[in-house]
């Protein structure tokens, strides 16, 4: 990934609904194109695949030239990566930062699992667990999972140099296993109970699978 690409990905937020849209699609707004780009991107990558989605398409969803992909990330796998890492930033974030007890980390993660189909939590897991067909893009996937896995893993209380503490890594992959799996039957497969359930028909269950799987049943 280029330097630039680099450099922007700390800030790619999602685009405020009041961003001057001739600004984006001139270009002459790098910020604010790189945020729509990125929220676009991530959009076509969750639902359509790494394989079938275009840099064409993700320009053509934001009214932007696809020059600008190119400028701003160098290519469609830079793009994804700048996805990835956007996803993953949010995730740690939200949901397994330092300061935060097993308690709300389990609670944000069951947040970003029973969010509505339509909202973009589920997306961004979607799109850790679809698989791309592509060598690169499925490496990048994988890092991005794995460094997940070990900072929700860390919340929990694992160590890297404390070996009694392997099993949680493993147990904080389930978790996410869990995430993935019910936001897949969620969205893309649309499995009944599961895809119509509500947050509150989801929040009791996760939180006792959770619970179990990063320890808030031994606290």
């Amino acid at each position: 990934m280029s330097n630039e690409t680099q450099s922007s990905t700390a800030d790619l937020g999602e685009a405020a609904p009041g961003a001057d849209g001739e600004l984006i699609r001139s270009g002459r707004d790098a910020t604010a194109t790189r945020r729509a780009l990125v929220r676009a991107a991530r959009r076509r990558f969750a639902t359509d695949g790494y394989r079938a989605t275009t840099v064409r398409r993700i320009a053509s969803d934001v009214g932007v030239n696809v020059a600008l992909i190119n400028r701003y990330f160098v290519s469609k796998e830079g793009l994804f990566e700048a996805c990835m890492l956007r996803t993953s930033d949010e995730l740690e974030t939200q949901a397994s930062t330092p300061s935060k007890s097993i308690d709300e980390v389990i609670e944000r993660l069951i947040e970003h699992v029973v969010n509505a189909p339509d909202r973009d939590d589920p997306l961004q897991l979607l799109l850790l667990l679809r698989s791309s067909g592509d060598e690169n893009a499925d490496l990048i996937r994988r890092r991005t999972l794995e460094h997940f896995t070990r900072r929700l893993a860390a919340a929990a209380g694992w160590r890297p140099d404390d070996r009694e503490s392997e099993a949680i890594l493993l147990r904080a992959q389930l978790a996410i296993a869990t995430s993935l799996g019910v936001v897949m039957l969620r969205t893309s497969a649309a499995v009944q109970p599961v895809a119509s359930a509500s947050g509150d028909d989801l929040t009791a269950p996760l939180r006792q699978i959770f619970g179990v799987l990063l320890g808030r049943s031994e606290q």
